[in-house]
């Protein structure tokens, strides 16, 4: 399982034209779910990323997680991460997860990182849907975080 995370001032999904969700400061996470991936990796990456320091302490560095931060989780469901780049111009699918395990996956993501954060702060875009997606990045900061490779 992947995640890009980007810390953002303010993010938003809008789908067919309709705004779904948006979240102010925070974290704005795309998530890939792969085909070896199981529950496990889903909870070993959003404990990962609820604890990942990105936010600046008193002193200005990357202490802080977005739980104590006070910050907001936007959760994208993003399959294209899940993509084999390693030959060609072509990206192939083949390591990607099939929809209906993937998006499974992806809503126990979502329902745990709303266990964690609570619920007003947890947004998420739509599985299977063409979204736009609007950030501000803040920094930037951006950081691809995975789950451990089983074999």
């Amino acid at each position: 399982m992947k995640g890009l995370i980007q810390r953002v001032s303010e993010a938003s999904v809008t789908v067919n034209g309709e705004k779904i969700s948006a979240i102010g400061p925070g974290l704005l996470l795309l998530l890939g779910v792969e085909k070896d991936d199981t529950q496990n990796e889903a909870r070993d990456l959003c404990r990962k990323i609820l604890s990942y320091r990105v936010f600046p302490d008193e002193q200005g560095r990357m202490n802080v997680n977005v739980q104590d931060s006070g910050g907001s989780l936007l959760i994208v469901p993003q399959f294209t991460l899940a993509a084999d780049t390693g030959s060609g111009t072509r990206p192939g699918f083949s390591l990607a997860a099939a929809p209906d395990m993937a998006n499974s996956l992806y809503q126990n993501f979502v329902a745990r990182a709303r266990a964690e954060l609570g619920e007003s702060r947890v947004g998420e875009g739509r599985f299977g849907a063409d979204m736009k997606v609007a950030l501000v990045n803040d920094g930037p900061v951006t950081f691809m975080l995975e789950t451990g490779k089983k074999g």
